[in-house]
């Protein structure tokens, strides 16, 4: 063989290893769900109650939730 046919042949494993690490490596992240978590409440009025929890404890509050990641971040274009 000659040196041209070498680094040919080199080049098409490196290219084939790449393309096979690229595919394999991108599978798992596709795994990543925005869920709607609970941040406060407010009463009829607009206002938040003092020491209330996140999650509502009365039917008279209504429930103030945020889209966030698995990491607890709010992604942009989601909270609008």
């Amino acid at each position: 063989m000659t040196r041209t046919t070498t680094k040919r042949i080199g080049a098409a494993l490196a290219a084939g290893a790449a393309s096979l690490a690229l595919g394999l490596g991108s599978a798992g992240i596709a795994n990543a769900t925005i869920h709607p978590v609970d941040t406060s409440c407010s009463n009829p009025a607009g206002h938040q109650p003092g020491g209330q929890q996140p999650s509502c404890q009365n039917d008279n509050l209504t429930q103030d939730t945020e889209n966030q990641n698995p990491a607890g971040h709010a992604p942009g274009g989601w909270n609008k």
